[in-house]
């Protein structure tokens, strides 16, 4: 079967300038949410707490690139941070999922292994991910700031968040752009981190 070429270099454009656009447009409102999040991932660090991340499917892969990048390194050698992602342990997250609820994959690890004042990273593109929304909820009971990553119109993520907490919502209502977004966002982060508490290289202006 022959796919004619013109459609699919369009395509491909179109998917290009939707997710510069979207990242324009997310630019325009949340640079001062992303900067305020990264003060407090600083503060907690200075303070000697830990960073916990969690999502599910697309947004666990994120979750676990971010931790990775606070534990090794963003993009240059620097000390570990501590951090650890909700959504590695195949084990765990399986056997709550099987002999509980898969909605409490990640609350029971947050009341577990948090300890007040640690931050917890949810992400979710919808806002509405039950398994999220229970993480958060832990968190608020074990007295943990949450930084949540979101899309759409927040969903119930933006209702239960707490005045100490922050959300990032990305204005887009496509999952693909709402993660691309998130991704940059992250990066963002742990390049702020690095720069404040390693002195990394200036930002040219």
């Amino acid at each position: 079967m022959h796919f004619p070429m013109n459609n699919i270099i369009e395509r491909i454009k179109y998917n290009f300038s939707d997710s510069i656009q979207t990242k324009i447009n997310a630019a325009d409102i949340l640079l001062p949410a992303v900067g305020l999040a990264s003060e407090k991932i600083l503060q907690g660090l200075l303070e000697g707490h830990k960073i916990m991340s969690c999502g599910n499917g697309g947004s666990a892969c994120d979750a676990m690139r971010f931790s990775s990048e606070m534990l090794n390194r963003f993009k240059y050698e620097r000390p570990s941070l501590p951090a650890m992602t909700l959504t590695a342990d195949m084990a765990t997250i399986t056997s709550i999922a099987n002999d509980s609820n898969y909605d409490e994959i990640f609350s029971k690890q947050v009341r577990a292994l948090g300890q007040p004042h640690d931050i917890l990273l949810a992400i979710s593109t919808s806002g509405n991910s039950l398994s999220i929304l229970n993480a958060i909820k832990a968190a608020q009971d074990r007295k943990i700031q949450t930084i949540a990553l979101t899309g759409h119109d927040g969903g119930k993520i933006a209702s239960i968040l707490q005045e100490n907490d922050l959300e990032i919502r990305v204005p887009s209502y496509d999952t693909a752009r709402i993660q691309e977004t998130h991704l940059v966002i992250l990066h963002c982060l742990c390049d702020i981190i690095d720069h404040l508490l390693f002195g990394h290289e200036e930002v040219a202006v």
